[in-house]
């Protein structure tokens, strides 16, 4: 069986900076050509202001983690609450820093999954804290307070739109008129957003031309009302296999072309 290739293939990649070298690494593993844009920067929170905001909140029964950003920045502030994961990169990323993760979905990396879990049925009186950053949606939050639990958020880090300038919005606009830009990843709404604000206009028109590739239903439902004639696909997951999969498939179709 042929080994699946990507060569020819150029996908833009448009996580942060510190999430995007993985999924960099493993589209080149395949032959293609990763072009890194970043569509969203993560900022930590300053800790001793993150600390602060701790102190003032309800000492946690069930502490829940909604990335693996909020993982990294957040994770001395559990307090010895049981500690729950929105997905399994989250999860992942947990028991690599050495806790375990007592609450996690079965199947599934949203707020949806998650709020299905047993533990999270009866919540009633329980003190639930949310380490994420700022903003964000508020299902999750709504539910738990519905199911009669006490929910706080604790924000350790800020979500901006990057700065390009004018020479990387050349270059990226030389790459994808020379053909070099098949498939672009968009891993939230957010990214979206910001991705539409951050491209140069000729480049926006060609997302009608490209297949965008996310793992949540939500990107796509946007995507539609959004822009109609795009082509979607959606991933398994957020995992880079599951990201590299559906990239790969892209290609398989239409070996080395835009779709």
């Amino acid at each position: 069986m042929t080994e699946p290739s990507l060569k020819g293939f150029g996908v833009l990649v448009t996580r942060p900076k510190a999430q995007a070298a993985e999924l960099i690494a493993a589209i080149q593993s395949k032959g293609g050509n990763a072009i890194h844009f970043p569509a969203i920067e993560i900022v930590p929170r300053e800790q001793t202001r993150v600390a602060a905001d701790a102190a003032a909140l309800t000492t946690p029964d069930i502490a829940i983690f909604a990335s693996r950003n909020a993982v990294q920045h957040g994770l001395s502030h559990t307090d010895g609450a049981l500690i729950a994961a929105i997905g399994g990169g989250t999860a992942a990323a947990i028991e690599a820093a050495g806790h375990t993760v007592d609450i996690e979905p079965g199947a599934g990396f949203d707020s949806e999954s998650l709020l299905q879990h047993p533990m999270l049925k009866d919540v009633r009186a329980k003190a639930v804290r949310i380490i994420r950053g700022s903003g964000g949606r508020e299902l999750l939050a709504n539910t738990l307070r519905e199911r009669g639990a006490n929910v706080s958020y604790l924000a350790v880090y800020d979500r901006e739109r990057p700065a390009s300038s004018a020479r990387e919005l050349a270059k990226l606009e030389s790459i994808w008129r020379a053909g070099g830009v098949h498939a672009v990843t968009v891993m939230s709404v957010e990214t979206l957003t910001n991705l539409t604000a951050l491209l140069p206009a000729w480049c926006l028109q060609q997302l009608d031309r490209v297949t965008l590739v996310t793992p949540a239903l939500r990107v796509i439902k946007e995507i539609q009302n959004l822009r109609p004639s795009a082509t979607t696909i959606l991933a398994a997951g957020p995992r880079t296999a599951d990201m590299l999969d559906a990239i790969i498939s892209i290609n398989q179709t239409e070996p080395g072309q835009a779709t």
